[in-house]
């Protein structure tokens, strides 16, 4: 190079604003959020681990899927609150992994390989935007019961596995089936010896929520709407496909949909055991009892839970979620 026209140092800046809305601190319980930032406005720091755009994207989907909630009537205005609280921890994350990452980087010590290799492998998940981890809140629960799914973190992305369709015995990806669409989803992983007929705990669920007052999915479907419109529930068994009959399972699991009531018949599951795949296996599910995980609309895992914790399944949706009638006399009005 003969001549260099311009040079310039470039000086980090790591800055992180006190909340991602305009409620304070102190007046959360007392008022609504109206306006909201996201990306740069909120968090910024060097380019060095390419994390200023897939944060911000992040920022923009959590907010999202809850303004489409909210706006729809179907999840109540303080869950608004939420976004703020979520977000603004993973910037500080951000912003402290920055500091070290730039630190490393400039250190006075010389360039070190090997220490920079052995930084970025440990934080690797972390720049892959895969080791978010939200904690409890309005829309995660505590880890009570994670025990029961130990390979689906609460408040981390929800894990997939293979998995056999029962209806067609078709490979999938469990996690690739859930469209970003606003649902919540739970996904019923069953016991040992549950085959979804008789007395079993997938039954007993499935009973619940189709015909119990309390049941999230009758109180939060609007009329005339499919049953699946709001919380997407999907049954995934350890048995192979072909020891199961599917004219057995809960008709909950096989719901009539549409204008001319044709049968879903994609909700019920099976282990992929010829691969060696098995969901239950490669995810720590509790093979004895098996458990309830609830997917938040961005793929959050929301909760884990028991089987025949319905009361605790309805009251987590209780906390931020509308009834169905009470969101039809709002749009009347």
């Amino acid at each position: 190079m003969r001549e260099i026209a311009w040079w310039s140092v470039y000086e980090i800046g790591q800055r992180l604003t006190d909340k991602f809305d305009d409620v304070p601190a102190d007046e959360i319980g007392r008022r609504l959020p109206c306006v909201f930032i996201a990306g740069d406005a909120c968090h910024t720091h060097s380019p060095k681990a390419g994390q200023g755009m897939n944060v911000s994207m992040q920022d923009g989907f959590n907010l999202g899927w809850k303004l489409a909630l909210v706006l729809r009537g179907r999840c109540a205005p303080h869950l608004l609150h939420t976004y703020s609280a979520e977000r603004h921890a993973i910037a500080k994350e951000l912003i402290d992994f920055d500091r070290e990452w730039a630190a490393l980087m400039a250190s006075s010590k010389g360039f070190d390989a090997a220490e920079t290799q052995r930084y970025f492998v440990q934080h690797g998940r972390y720049t892959a935007g895969t080791a978010t981890r939200y904690q409890p809140s309005l829309l995660t629960g505590a880890a009570t019961h994670q025990h029961l799914a130990k390979g689906l973190t609460i408040g981390m992305r929800f894990h997939s596995a293979p998995v056999i369709r029962l209806c067609d015995a078709k490979p999938l990806h469990l996690g690739h089936i859930v469209k970003a669409d606003g649902r919540f989803r739970i996904f019923a992983f069953a016991g040992a010896a549950d085959d979804g007929t008789g007395a079993s705990a997938i039954r007993s669920l499935c009973d619940f929520l189709a015909e119990a007052q309390e049941s999230p999915v009758r109180r939060c479907t609007p009329a005339g709407e499919n049953i699946d419109a709001v919380i997407d529930v999907r049954a995934i068994f350890q048995q192979a496909h072909r020891d199961l009959a599917i004219e057995k399972m809960p008709p909950f699991l096989l719901p009539r949909k549409g204008r001319y009531g044709l049968r879903d018949y994609e909700k019920i599951f099976c282990s992929d055991l010829k691969s060696g795949q098995d969901i239950f296996a490669l995810r720590g599910i509790d093979r004895a009892q098996g458990c309830l995980v609830i997917v938040r609309p961005d793929q959050f895992v929301a909760h884990v839970l028991p089987l025949d914790a319905h009361a605790a399944l309805a009251a987590y949706f209780d906390e931020f979620m509308v009834r169905a009638e009470q969101a039809a006399a709002a749009a009347a009005e």
